[in-house]
């Protein structure tokens, strides 16, 4: 197959493409990659170790990319139809804003503190920081959550009246959360939390969180 993610599907980075390619209608092979523990070979590809990095064997080598904002960038113009980027210039620029704000600020606040703390931590035999959890409950999640609500105010997406890269990374990184056992409340940020089973109703959203879901279950449980 001629396009390959590196990575583990609890990633959200690794999400991210997924649902990008998935959106886009192309297939691809996930080879899965434990960052913690890479090898040599992937070290070639990913020099910072981290995932996910891609492979397109359709190119000359060198053929591989890395970093989740990259990649997608790549698939966008490589594979313009459908569109996941604003055509207008602001437009295009306030998507780029949103997905560096979900790379940064919602992957550290919802899913370094969160997610790596509940989940992460029982798959490395480690102890839960719970009092990491609720610092993040208590002060980062509210401001986000204020944030994002300000910002989509009435529309359905985060930037125009389509579904963006903005929306993908967004929504990649709410997945995470979920995935924690935490939930958007609907009585403090209604606006948002229609937007999240907005987001991650559709299809390509669908099918990562379906193929995740049982190990994620069996992790809370344990």
């Amino acid at each position: 197959m001629a396009l390959i993610v590196y990575g583990s599907n609890l990633s959200p980075f690794v999400r991210k493409v997924r649902v990008m390619l998935a959106e886009k209608g192309l297939d691809y092979r996930l080879e899965d990659v434990n960052p913690f523990a890479a090898s040599p070979e992937f070290l070639e590809i990913s020099p910072m170790k981290r995932i996910p990095a891609f492979r397109d064997t359709d190119v000359a080598a060198p053929n591989s990319l890395c970093d989740s904002s990259i990649i997608c960038d790549y698939l966008e113009h490589k594979h313009p139809s459908p569109p996941l980027y604003p055509q207008d210039a602001f437009a295009r620029a306030r998507a780029l804003w949103f997905e560096e704000y979900a790379d940064t600020r919602m992957a550290e606040g919802l899913v370094g503190a969160l997610f790596f703390e509940r989940i992460v931590k029982k798959l490395l035999g480690r102890e839960t920081d719970n009092a990491v959890c609720a610092r993040a409950l208590e002060k980062t999640l509210p401001e986000i959550f204020d944030y994002l609500t300000k910002e989509l105010g009435d529309r359905d997406f985060l930037v125009g009246n389509a579904f963006t890269i903005a929306d993908i990374t967004a929504g990649t990184m709410l997945v995470n959360f979920q995935h924690a056992g935490e939930t958007i409340d609907e009585a403090r940020w209604p606006a948002l939390a229609a937007y999240a089973k907005r987001v991650h109703g559709r299809p390509s959203f669908q099918a990562c969180i379906a193929e995740e879901s049982p190990l994620i279950q069996h992790l809370r449980a344990a």
